[in-house]
């Protein structure tokens, strides 16, 4: 298969025939696989790696195959990390251009502004907003990414005060946001190895940028304002003098540009992903900033303004978003929606199975039982704990469903259910043999209780009424 040949398969959707062709099709199952066949599936869908094929890396007769593989399979927007050691953020690396052709990873950084204008006490408190940001959802800890350093100031000296000020008070990393190229200087001088994201180079600077970008390690914006031309003309000359790690800014604008923004951002990730454009197979930033440009009777108007752009750009393709909001009613449904899109929509969103305690449960307290879907799991545990109850959960493996469909799909049955009191040991827990099951389970109570030699309690249909529930019949 010529070199050609892979390219033509790279701007068409990938199958795994396309892969197996140029494996080594001797079905050695070095790689846990039954067959090449079964390894080119898992390999399109993305559930295995390439290396576990060692003959393709020991093998001379095989050295030509594993670049054109790599060719293949490497996503068509490329991987950037921003930052250093554990606190380093991943951008990019989107392998569909839509979420249900397989799934989406590295969910959207966001980041928030801070200037070197602001006073210390506002920088300080604004670090502290952004790090300690945290919100527990469904199990899940959501919280914010970077912090962007912008010179309002155009002073590099103040500039370099501020980023020495916050690299200093802040662990995540960093980006630096200025079109001089002597502001962005001062700043990596003292964060050299950091490796923060710049921001950002242009027509008119790009050379400076670019050997910044080169001396101290670090990925660089490019920018051109609803000019996808110029950003791709941008892109190509930055990589020709050496710069790998792109991210790409075609503009974003005030609400009443916000079509041409959403166009820009939908005709880049389509050029790479359906067309294989390497020029524009980078990651995307958005700045929903912008909306705090524009003159309001209230601020409120602005985040309402900041807070509506940024859900826009999360579902059209942004990988970082620069806001300037703290408050919590424009943050949270943002990452709420950030964390839905990027979970894998193959896989139901769920915890382990087993049994868990709440409270102080002792031989007398009751035994309640659950799915492993996330959602309904942790509704019930927090009803359960909100109540202050003392008792125990078997939690079943229904493969990630809630009750009614688990139920309705045949993946919560008496006999998992019976496997399920027998597994956790919850008979040596208590003294008595009795389960409450869910409401919307009711119809599996007889078996159950044949199977299981558990008297079965049907429970309420909404883990709220647990507590009167409990009340009133235990």
């Amino acid at each position: 298969m010529s070199e050609r040949e892979v390219s033509k398969i790279g701007a068409k959707e990938l199958s795994p025939i396309d892969v197996y062709m140029l494996l080594p099709r001797t079905n050695c199952k070095k790689c846990g696989q039954e067959n090449c066949m079964a390894f080119a599936t898992k390999l399109v869908n993305r559930e295995l790696a390439l290396e576990l094929c060692t003959p393709l890396l020991e093998e001379k007769q095989y050295a030509k195959a594993y670049p054109k593989l790599w060719g293949l399979l490497k996503p068509p927007v490329k991987e950037v990390t921003v930052g250093a050691g554990d606190s380093a953020v991943k951008i990019g690396g989107k392998l569909v251009m839509y979420r249900h052709e397989l799934a989406y990873i590295n969910p959207t950084a966001v980041a928030i502004d801070v200037t070197d204008e602001m006073s210390e006490r506002e920088l300080l408190d604004r670090l502290r907003k952004t790090e300690g940001f945290s919100y527990i959802y469904i199990g899940r800890e959501l919280k914010l990414n970077m912090i962007a350093v912008r010179s309002t100031s155009n002073d590099p000296d103040k500039f370099k005060a501020t980023v020495k000020k916050v690299s200093s008070n802040a662990k995540l990393p960093l980006m630096l946001c200025s079109l001089n190229p002597e502001v962005i200087e001062a700043g990596l001088m003292v964060a050299p190895k950091t490796r923060p994201l710049i921001c950002a180079a242009t027509e008119n600077n790009w050379k400076d940028m670019a050997e910044l970008s080169l001396m101290y390690n670090c990925p660089l914006t490019v920018s051109a304002p609803n000019n996808l031309k110029m950003l791709r003309s941008l892109v190509k000359t930055l990589l020709e003098y050496g710069v790998k790690d792109l991210v790409l800014d075609p503009g974003t604008f005030p609400p009443e540009g916000i079509a041409d923004t959403l166009v820009n951002f939908t005709m880049i990730r389509r050029m790479a992903c359906k067309r294989g454009d390497e020029l524009l197979g980078f990651p995307i930033i958005g700045t929903p900033i912008v909306a705090w440009a524009q003159k309001a009777e209230a601020p409120e108007i602005n985040m309402w303004n900041e807070a509506y752009m940024a859900s826009m750009l999360i579902t059209r393709y942004a990988d970082i978003l620069i806001m300037h909001s703290t408050e919590g009613w424009v943050l949270l449904p943002n990452v709420f929606l950030r964390e839905n899109i990027y979970t894998d929509p193959r896989k139901p969103v769920a915890v382990e199975p087993g049994l868990r305690e709440f409270g102080k449960p002792d031989e007398a307290s009751p035994v309640m039982l659950t799915t492993n879907f996330a959602l309904t799991y942790y509704t019930v545990a927090s009803d359960i704990e909100s109540a202050g109850l003392n008792c125990y959960l078997i939690v079943a493996d229904t493969e990630g469903h809630a009750v009614d469909t688990s139920v309705a799909g045949r993946k919560l049955t008496a006999e998992n259910i019976a496997e399920a009191i027998k597994t956790t040991l919850v008979e040596k827990k208590v003294k008595h043999r009795k389960l409450i099951i869910p409401g919307k389970a009711a119809r599996l109570s007889g078996e159950i209780q044949e199977l299981s030699s558990w008297e079965v309690l049907v429970g309420p249909r909404d883990s709220s009424e647990i507590p009167k529930y409990l009340s009133e019949k235990w």
